[in-house]
């Protein structure tokens, strides 16, 4: 018998992977409730791709992509100034000019005016008796200082006669002589948050 005729040496048996760790099995309805990153997406209908302008007449935007014929508003970087109003005088321009922030008057969109409302001594005269402690709960159930979120301040219009304790953010100088020459007291409130 010939060495060629001899039985081929037995092979290894094929190594086996080692058995995979058993993951810990989840509700499939867990899973799809599960948010991260993976599962993030901008609401259904809240994105819309961008309009191609210049990309032929069939697009409905070719041609003139949308600016129309000639003119300022055609020509490339045309109404990207800021406080562009397509050319009718701006605002800034048309407001008053007065320099300086010590006149209430002085700037345009006034941001250095305190935000009032006013209570004449008159009209708590009218309202109230003599001895109250008036509070602003009490004055908005006479149908003063009615506006909500703004503060109250007590001014001089007016003669008082009446000893009145009066709860009020601000008082004028005036306005408080005279509540005290009655006999009365003025409450300065807390500022308004």
């Amino acid at each position: 018998m010939s060495p060629a005729a001899k039985d081929p040496p037995a092979k290894d048996p094929p190594a086996k992977d080692p058995p995979a760790k058993a993951s810990p099995v989840r509700d499939p309805a867990e899973q799809e409730q599960r948010v991260g990153l993976h599962s993030l997406a901008p609401a259904p209908g809240s994105r819309r791709p961008r309009k191609r302008i210049g990309r032929g007449e069939g697009s409905g935007t070719g041609k003139t992509s949308g600016r129309g014929q000639k003119g300022y508003g055609s020509r490339s970087g045309s109404k990207s100034r800021a406080r562009f109003e397509g050319g009718q005088m701006p605002i800034h321009m048309r407001m008053r000019k007065l320099r300086g922030p010590h006149m209430k008057k002085s700037m345009p969109f006034e941001p250095f005016r305190t935000h009032t409302q006013a209570v004449n001594i008159d009209a708590l005269e009218d309202r109230f008796e003599a001895g109250a402690e008036i509070t602003l709960e009490l004055m908005q159930g006479k149908g003063l200082g009615t506006r909500k979120g703004i503060p109250v301040k007590v001014l001089a219009k007016g003669e008082l006669s009446k000893k009145l304790t009066v709860h009020a953010h601000a008082f004028s100088a005036s306005a408080r002589e005279q509540i005290e020459a009655a006999g009365g007291s003025c409450v300065v409130l807390e500022p308004l948050s």
